[in-house]
């Protein structure tokens, strides 16, 4: 078979570092967020109509 699809080694470099970067910078931060505010909200949805607020009861 031919490598008629072969990216010169140059530029499959130069796109790793790019995708790196973008997974690091970008992506990580964005998902992290949406993780943690995703986690407290639904901490918090639950205490108002499930648990009841955190604390001594009775």
């Amino acid at each position: 078979m031919s490598d008629s699809k072969s990216i010169p080694d140059q530029e499959q470099r130069s796109l790793e570092w790019k995708s790196f970067f973008f997974i690091a910078v970008v992506l990580f931060p964005i998902l992290s967020v949406i993780f943690v505010g995703g986690y407290g909200f639904s901490v918090w949805m639950l205490q108002m109509f499930v648990w009841g607020p955190p604390g001594v009861h009775g």
